[in-house]
């Protein structure tokens, strides 16, 4: 299965990797340069946080191999894909109890500052055959894709 790697240490929080997610996974059609930063619709499924040390903290969805939003989801909206590897949600099976948000160790499951009814998680970009936009754009190599085991 692949899983999106973090090198924290080459992180230099440019943030081009939350632009390119929430291109991604924008509202309405467009491009980055019409894409409304501020716009809580546009949300990136992940967060880069300063460290207090001078550098920063990707914080990604890790796609665990046991994953306790999965364990947590009373609906069956979360599931782990066994081909992939990858967390999958279903909105429209999703009792909105957020028990994903709170058992997430990692903190990366979050609920959408919308509607506050759905939850935002990474899914790879699945829809998309060239893999995670945030991977594509990282100019430091921080963030890459690699097959581990499960």
């Amino acid at each position: 299965m692949k899983r999106i790697i973090i090198d924290q240490e080459k992180c230099d929080g440019c943030k081009n990797c939350t632009v390119a997610c929430m291109q991604a996974h924008r509202a309405t059609p467009g491009t980055v340069y019409d894409l409304d930063l501020l716009d809580p619709k546009n949300e990136a499924r992940h967060t880069i946080v300063a460290n207090g040390k001078g550098g920063y903290f990707p914080i990604f969805c890790r796609h665990c191999s046991v994953p306790d939003c999965v364990g947590a989801c009373m609906s069956g909206a979360l599931c782990k894909d066994p081909v992939s590897g990858h967390v999958q949600y279903d909105e429209s099976r999703c009792g909105t109890c957020f028990m994903c948000v709170m058992s997430c160790p990692y903190g990366n499951v979050k609920p959408d500052k919308v509607t506050h009814k759905r939850i935002l998680k990474c899914d790879f970009c699945k829809d998309d055959t060239e893999g995670p936009n945030c991977v594509r754009v990282c100019p430091k190599k921080a963030i890459h894709v690699e097959e581990v085991s499960a």
